[in-house]
């Protein structure tokens, strides 16, 4: 539990896998590349970063199902369902929990990654990375809106 307690709950597409989250996420915001658009089947994909130890699969990690197409991204989906869960990513030690999956907790966006491959421009004044920060191995560029 993170020191001031608090936790979000949330759920796989039919519930049979849920999660819980602690503390604040260290990240959130909008990724638009194609593996993720493809993944979500949506123009965007709305995303909170994680440490690993932040999350926990608190029921239903049998049915967890997960590919990944290279080291960047082990994808997770309820094998009951195929709803989306999480997605882990070992080079930045971090998890990503799909927003929609935990509602309760409020996502608060601070950027847009992959924004050269957007294919829905959007008009709400965070930062848009060509691929990604600096600090996460990118170019550190932006794209204007």
């Amino acid at each position: 539990m993170s020191q001031d307690g608090k936790a979000s709950k949330g759920q796989c597409f039919c519930g049979a896998v849920t999660v819980v989250v602690t503390g604040d996420p260290v990240g959130a915001g909008y990724c638009h590349c194609n593996a993720c658009r493809s993944w979500s089947a949506s123009p965007v994909n709305a995303f909170t970063l994680w440490k690993p130890e932040a999350v926990k699969v608190t029921q239903g990690d049998d049915k967890l199902g997960e590919y990944h197409k290279n080291e960047r991204a082990y994808r997770q989906w309820c094998k009951v369902c195929g709803g989306h869960v999480l997605t882990r990513h070992p080079e930045w030690d971090l998890v990503s929990v799909y927003a929609a999956t935990i509602p309760a907790l409020p996502f608060a966006p601070a950027l847009h990654v992959n924004y050269e491959s957007t294919v829905l421009r959007m008009k709400d004044g965070l930062p848009k990375f060509k691929d990604f920060p600096k600090q996460s191995g990118g170019t550190g560029e932006t794209i204007a809106e």
